[in-house]
């Protein structure tokens, strides 16, 4: 992840909650749950899709949304919610702005044998959420049902890692 890209966020970040597109909320233990099970349906059914070779695109989609839920699911956590407009867009940013430090912190911890790919992987984390957003969007014109399949799978996976991170995460910020 580039400085630049680190630098946007953080001035949409203000300008979201300028605009009140982004807002500091009251935690709401009902609203933090339906992320997270939102989360977990969507990995379910993103695996089932896949196992059962049912739509690649759907994997892709599922898995997009199971990352996406998570996400929320941390920024709620941090005290944050976003409206109904550009969600996607304001969450990926959030996401740096929030996550970023905690990421590489949790990784840390866990990997201590690994302290110098903390950070690469923390960012590479980040990133797969606008990378599968992106992927999202352009994976019914221009794939093969062979390249189509294999995304998938890339998808499915990269989703239960971040899913999986996140849920450790969210688990930290509880117990603070």
């Amino acid at each position: 992840m580039d400085i630049k890209k680190i630098e946007e966020a953080k001035v949409n970040f203000d300008s979201y909650l300028n605009n009140d597109l982004l807002k500091k909320v009251d935690f709401d233990e009902n609203i933090f749950n339906k992320f997270q099970q939102n989360s977990v349906e969507s990995l379910e059914v993103a695996n089932e899709l896949f196992n059962n070779k049912t739509s690649s695109l759907w994997v892709v989609v599922s898995s997009y949304y199971a990352m996406f839920y998570i996400a929320s699911a941390y920024i709620y956590k941090k005290g944050y919610k976003t409206e109904h407009k550009i969600v996607h867009k304001i969450i990926s940013d959030a996401l740096i702005v929030l996550a970023k430090k905690d990421l590489t912190t949790k990784i840390l911890e866990d990997f201590e044998t690994e302290r110098e790919n903390a950070l690469s992987i923390a960012e590479n984390l980040i990133d797969s959420l606008e990378y599968e957003r992106a992927k999202r969007s352009r994976f019914q014109y221009e794939m093969t049902e062979q390249i189509k399949e294999s995304k998938a799978n890339t998808s499915l996976n990269r989703a239960k890692e971040f899913v999986s991170i996140f849920r450790k995460l969210i688990q930290v910020i509880k117990n603070e």
